[in-house]
């Protein structure tokens, strides 16, 4: 029936059954609204949400149900565990199932590209591995043990995003990972909010050295270089410069991919075709071809991989609309990824140049320097229009040096724009999750055609 097991939700969590009848299940769910009839309920209570609230409307489809609280009734025929925390219990089930796996782990983490480098080390390794991956962006204390406890218990590799806000998070998701292998892509400033500081971002995301034997870096970041240089472990770097372990060279880059050789230890070369865009995809691709190589994949399994790879929703997308190039770089930002993105707009500037820009969030006091360094990036590039979306990029967009626009919100900027395009134009369009700038244009999500995929 399913790899989740009564007897291992016990033995994790020390729980007490209250109902016993389902001895498996075929998952967990932490949504009353989409969970299968075979699964298992897991009510997590958080700061504005109980779901212990959907108790019912869950057990009237699915197994049984993790509760912290007794609840009134039982329906006849449910498994019910009564724990002192949902939460922990979820992070104990995901850690005592890792326990029993005979799975290699690779966690990834970094400011930018780890969903992306996620998706093409599964790519790449499933060509010759059964791989369990975290889903979509579910990268934090909730989202990795989920994904983990969904897999179906023979996997070979498990690739787990790690994502992080404050300090400790990356550790305590080593602790319930317990990850053999790791891949750092960059350190940026980002979530400095909770962080304070771009010293405390690399300290963070290099808690993963504690527990790892070997470590995939980006050889181009030095901040993150110096951050390494007391690892005991094995080091493999990747990047643009010769001296990395993993390079790529001979590198064109097109409006929708590129293609590079892409030179291995032992100086073997691989010509690699991408079907997604930009230099910050060509370095999620040596990422994944880094981790590869320490796996033992073979040169054809890493281009087949590679290769085969057409990009994730809302991240640097390259369409049309109404005549125009759109980059659709919707999913978040900060200063390193604002910065690439823009790169990317004048990479593919034909005429004019739109920049439909919204707040990088999170910041802190770094917030009102960030988004002026912005606009000084804009001007020195000549960006010939700005939408500012939010309040602080308003407020920075005093000092852009071409036109400027102002929009309350993404919807309104998407009206603003609608007016202005022309045919010919370039637009990026891009901000922090929060600002929802996927609202601006109905294209993000949209996967493009293999053809045009395919073109250079």
């Amino acid at each position: 029936m399913g790899h989740l097991r009564l007897d291992d939700i016990l033995k994790a969590t020390g729980g007490e059954v209250l109902s016993r009848h389902s001895e498996e299940f075929t998952g967990l769910s932490i949504d009353s609204r989409t969970i299968g009839s075979g699964e298992i309920f897991l009510a997590l209570k958080g700061p504005h949400f109980d779901g212990h609230d959907f108790l019912d409307a869950a057990l009237r489809t699915g197994a049984g149900a993790i509760v912290e609280m007794t609840p009134s009734g039982v329906p006849a025929g449910k498994t019910i565990i009564r724990t002192e925390s949902s939460l922990t219990a979820l992070q104990s089930i995901a850690r005592h199932l890792r326990d029993k796996s005979g799975a290699q782990v690779v966690g990834v983490t970094g400011t930018n590209g780890k969903t992306t480098s996620k998706e093409l080390i599964a790519s790449v390794l499933g060509r010759r591995s059964r791989v369990l991956k975290t889903s979509g962006n579910l990268n934090n204390h909730i989202g990795l043990p989920l994904s983990m406890v969904n897999g179906t218990g023979d996997e070979d590799v498990m690739v787990l995003e790690m994502g992080s806000n404050v300090a400790g998070d990356i550790k305590l998701l080593c602790d319930i990972a317990r990850p053999d292998f790791a891949v750092v892509t960059n350190v940026g400033p980002a979530h400095l909010e909770g962080f304070g500081s771009l010293e405390m971002v690399r300290k963070t995301d290099l808690e993963i050295l504690e527990y790892v034997r070997t470590v995939c870096v980006n050889a181009d970041d030095r901040f993150l270089m110096e951050g390494v240089e007391k690892f005991t472990g094995e080091i493999i770097t990747y990047g643009m410069s010769d001296n990395a372990d993993v390079a790529a060279g001979d590198i064109v880059l097109g409006e929708r991919g590129s293609r590079f050789t892409l030179r291995l230890p032992g100086k073997r070369k691989v010509e690699i075709r991408l079907a997604v865009p930009g230099t910050l995809n060509i370095y999620n691709a040596l990422a994944a071809a880094s981790i590869a190589c320490v796996l033992g994949t073979e040169d054809d399994q890493i281009r087949e991989g590679l290769g085969s790879f057409h990009g994730v929703p809302m991240r640097l997308e390259v369409l049309e609309h109404s005549g125009a190039i759109v980059i659709s770089d919707v999913y978040n930002a900060n200063p390193a990824s604002m910065e690439e993105a823009v790169r990317e707009l004048l990479r593919l500037r034909k005429k004019r140049t739109v920049a439909v820009l919204g707040d990088m969030l999170e910041l802190g006091s770094h917030s009102g320097d960030a988004h002026n360094r912005l606009m000084d990036l804009l001007s020195g590039a000549r960006i010939d229009i700005l939408i500012a979306v939010g309040p602080e990029m308003i407020s920075a967009s005093a000092g852009f040096s071409g036109k400027s626009y102002v929009a309350d919100d993404s919807a309104a900027a998407g009206s603003i724009l609608a007016g202005i395009l022309r045919e010919g134009d370039t637009v990026l369009v891009k901000g922090s999750r929060g600002m929802r700038m996927e609202r601006v244009l109905p294209l993000s999500g949209h996967h493009r055609t293999r053809e045009e995929s395919r073109a250079l």
